[in-house]
Order: C-alpha cells, then sequence, then structure tokens
C-alpha cells in the first residue's frame, strides 16, 4: 500500500499526532521515530525534514499541550469570575480534566523529562499556564489577612503539586493502584481542606 500523502503544512502535524498516540500507549520512551513515520503513514525520511529527533518531536506535542491546558485554565477562571473562590476552585478542576482529555499530551508535558525551558515558546506556554493558577491564587489570598498570607505563588504551587499528584496517583490508572475515592472527589476534598486551613471555606461547608 503506498504512503498516505500530505501537504507540506499537514504533515507536521500528522507526524506529532502519531506521536502523542504512540506517546499515550507506550510512553515517551517506548516509540521509535520510524514508528511515528508509520503511524502517520510517511516515509522515516519524511520526519527529519521537520524534526530532529524524538525528543525533538516529544517537545512539539508538549507546546500544544500547554496552550491547551493555558487555554483551559484561561477559561476555567474566567468561568467563575467575579468570585474569586469559584474561579480558584476551577482552574484546579481544569487540571484533572485536561489530564484525562488529553492524556498523549499530558504525558510528552509532565513525564517525558522535556525542559519546560528547551525553547522560548515551550517556557512561554508552561509560563502561561501555571500564571493562571498563580492569578487566582493571588485574587483569593486578598481574603487573607496579610500578616497570615502565603505569597500567591507558594499557594498556587501547592494546590499544583496536590493536582498532579491526584492525576498520577489515582486518574492515570497506576498499576495495582485502585484510588479509594473518586479522583474528583480526592481533588474536591483536598482544596477544600486546604482552603479551610487557610481560613478562606467555612469549617462546616
Amino acid at each position: 500500500m503506498p504512503k498516505q500523502g500530505y501537504h507540506h503544512g499537514n504533515l507536521r502535524q500528522a507526524l506529532i499526532d502519531a506521536a502523542l498516540e504512540l506517546i499515550e500507549l507506550r510512553g515517551p520512551t517506548g516509540f521509535t521515530l520510524s514508528e511515528a513515520a508509520k503511524q502517520a503513514g510517511v516515509t522515516p525520511a519524511a520526519v527529519y525534514r521537520h524534526f530532529e529527533g524524538r525528543e525533538d518531536l516529544i517537545a512539539e506535542g508538549a507546546l500544544q499541550g500547554y496552550v491547551i491546558f493555558a487555554d483551559l485554565m484561561e477559561a476555567a477562571y474566567n468561568s467563575g469570575q467575579p468570585s474569586a473562590l469559584k474561579a480558584f476552585e476551577a482552574t484546579s478542576r481544569a487540571y484533572l480534566a485536561f489530564a484525562r482529555a488529553n492524556p498523549g499530551h499530558y504525558i510528552a508535558m509532565f513525564e517525558s523529562g522535556i525542559s519546560v525551558n528547551r525553547t522560548p515558546e515551550l517556557a512561554a506556554a508552561a509560563n502561561r499556564a501555571s500564571n493562571v493558577l498563580e492569578q487566582a491564587a493571588s485574587d483569593l489570598s486578598q481574603h487573607i489577612p496579610v500578616e497570615k498570607r502565603p505569597p500567591a505563588s507558594m499557594f498556587s504551587a501547592h494546590i499544583w503539586a496536590f493536582s498532579h499528584g491526584v492525576v498520577e496517583l489515582f486518574a492515570r490508572n497506576s498499576p495495582g493502584r485502585a484510588s479509594p475515592f473518586p479522583a474528583d472527589e480526592l481533588l474536591e476534598s483536598g482544596v477544600g481542606i486546604y482552603l479551610r486551613g487557610l481560613g478562606l471555606v467555612d469549617p462546616d461547608a
């Protein structure tokens, strides 16, 4: 069967899509460029017209993932306005929603070993995503007395770490590990406990 042809502008994306499918199935180191080319329906030589190697291809998948992630985070933040609490809670839920809907991108971003500083474009996209959560934390922090207020960057880092932990341990079907509760409930209750500790949610809420 002849190789599937792509216009020049489509071949690059076809290779990225193929790599993301393979990453989801086998992990970031579980495929070769030849396999990505075969998945995309082109010859292996075609890959090198767009990417220097596998890491370059994975990095492009991570970049696209961060753009999607940042857009989702911004939409979540805006959906909660004008309530700082609702905006913050929406951004924490968006993390879990993104991981579920975009597993290939998620793995390329967080499990491939690709540095977010690999390229300026990747760094900018990653920063845009984290800045949304930090802004949501900053908004909510205004309700905490100054002497008890944690830095917004620390506040958002805590929630990012907690969300990431829930995703890794209980939302991505880790082998041999069964979730004691649905990941959504774990995330919501954990964020609630954190916010109660800061006095941002009523103890009886």
